[in-house]
């Protein structure tokens, strides 16, 4: 019986938990979603497009994310499109409690693809399953056609999912992970 709940203590143990709290006993949303994330690295989940139609430059595609690395301050999220291994998510903590996302896009040699390095920073402290990023400036410079671009990240227990929308068009992506179910680990991507 000892034995028995010794093995089960071990086992609830190892489970992972969200986070409730940052290192300091603060509930900021952007803290909380970062530790949250945090809990997924080294794992790979697979993905499908919401309310795709065939139109979506993804559709019928493999969608793959793996957080592939949790360095102090650094989140990369490479998203694997079939056989195209061009594109990773990197977040950034910012100003101790804010969130950067930029899109780094490669192309098969390593070298940078003519359009990368744009996204947003978070406009607040966010919440604790929830990301906004509206475009930046360097986006504005680089793609004028995105200055109205918003992205977000959704984060709970169940799934991640990664959503674009354009301000005054029709244009969005929505894709939604299922983090119940890890998936083998893709080759690593494009230039990195």
């Amino acid at each position: 019986m000892k034995k028995s709940i010794l093995i089960l203590s071990i086992f609830l143990t190892s489970i992972p938990t969200f986070a409730q709290t940052d290192q300091t006993g603060t509930e900021h949303g952007s803290l909380m979603f970062w530790n949250n994330l945090s809990l997924l690295c080294g794992k790979s989940f697979e993905g499908e497009m919401v309310n795709a139609s065939e139109k979506d430059q993804f559709y019928g595609k493999k969608l793959v994310m793996h957080v592939r690395t949790c360095e102090d301050g650094k989140i990369t999220i490479p998203f694997h499109v079939g056989d195209d291994h061009s594109r990773t998510w990197v977040l950034t903590l910012e100003e101790g409690n804010m969130i950067k996302l930029k899109h780094d896009h490669r192309h098969e040699d390593g070298s940078e693809d003519r359009i990368t390095q744009y996204g947003g920073m978070s406009s607040n402290t966010g919440m604790a399953k929830v990301q906004f990023f509206p475009a930046d400036q360097e986006t504005t410079d680089l793609i004028p056609y995105a200055a109205t671009n918003v992205w977000w990240i959704t984060l709970d227990e169940k799934s991640f999912s990664y959503n674009l929308r354009r301000i005054n068009n029709d244009t969005a992506i929505n894709v939604k992970f299922d983090l119940s179910k890890e998936v083998e680990t893709p080759p690593t991507p494009w230039g990195w």
